[in-house]
This record gives structure tokens, C-alpha cells and sequence, in this order.
């Protein structure tokens, strides 16, 4: 594969870099070129913190700081400190769980589901985003990536 093609970079050189290292190094890329384009989309909130409260309403209960680390996979560290920012704007809450007072829990304030009801258009904003980020690619693709990374993660988590 012409990687320099596939990337459209002229000006970088990727002579014989194994596919694999080609692939880590593309989705770091797309991270962070996905990440400065979402946090452009929303003026008052980050990407980060946004996609936590997209994981905080994925738990089937108000997860801990914990459970929120691992469904994000982020260190404990970082999933605090963009909780301490939501929690500064209102947008997140710390509760006791009701069996283990030691426990706290993460919910989701009224405000934070507010603000997503009018920046996001009950999500047809991100569904458009969404639709020009996947356009041109086909299920089978989506799947086949989708099964790659999954795999990729397993191994990851081996490690």
C-alpha cells in the first residue's frame, strides 16, 4: 500500500513501516484531529467531557470513578480531574451510593442534559457529523474495523 497516498502527506515518508505500526500511529492521528474539530463543536464543553457524560448514560447505574475510568479507558487520574471541570459547571454530581455510603457515584445533572437537548438537537448534529465522518465506507468495512479494534484491545489489555 502507498501509505503516502492514503494519508495524501507528500511531505512525510513512510518507507517500509509495517502496517501495524501504520495503523497505531493513523488512529492517534484521528484522535486528535476528531478531538480539536469536537471541541470546536461545542463552545462551552471539551470533547473529554462530553464523551464522559456520553459514559456516564451508557452505565446501567451510576458508575464510580472506577467504573468510569474503565468504560472510558482512562487512568483514574484524568477521569477525576474532567469530573472536577463537569462538576464545576453543573454538569455532573457525586452521590453516595445508596448500599456502601463509602461508594460515590456519578450522575448526570438536569443542566448537563439541558445543555446536551440544545446544542445537539436531540442528537441530529452529531448524527450529521457522524454521517460525514463514516461517508463512503460500507457496513462490511465498519464491522471488519470494528472486529479489528476490539481485537486489538484484548490484546492491548494482555499487555
Amino acid at each position: 500500500m502507498d501509505y503516502d497516498k492514503a494519508m495524501n502527506m507528500e511531505n512525510v515518508e513512510f518507507k517500509d513501516m509495517p502496517p501495524q505500526a501504520f495503523l497505531l500511529g493513523l488512529l492517534s492521528a484521528f484522535d486528535n484531529r476528531y478531538q480539536a474539530a469536537a471541541d470546536a463543536f461545542f463552545k462551552e464543553i471539551t470533547w473529554k467531557q462530553f464523551f464522559t457524560i456520553i459514559c456516564i448514560n451508557l452505565c446501567k447505574e451510576a458508575p464510580t470513578i472506577n467504573d468510569l475510568s474503565d468504560v472510558m479507558g482512562s487512568s483514574h487520574q484524568n477521569v477525576k480531574q474532567i469530573l472536577l471541570r463537569l462538576e464545576k459547571k453543573g454538569f455532573v454530581a457525586t452521590v453516595a451510593d445508596d448500599k456502601d455510603k463509602r461508594k460515590q457515584r456519578i450522575v448526570v445533572t438536569d443542566a448537563a442534559r439541558t445543555f446536551l437537548n440544545e446544542n445537539d438537537n436531540n442528537g441530529e448534529q452529531s448524527q450529521y457529523i457522524i454521517g460525514r465522518i463514516f461517508d463512503g465506507i460500507s457496513e462490511k468495512d465498519l464491522k471488519t474495523t470494528i472486529q479489528t479494534i476490539i481485537k486489538m484491545e484484548r490484546n492491548l489489555s494482555k499487555i
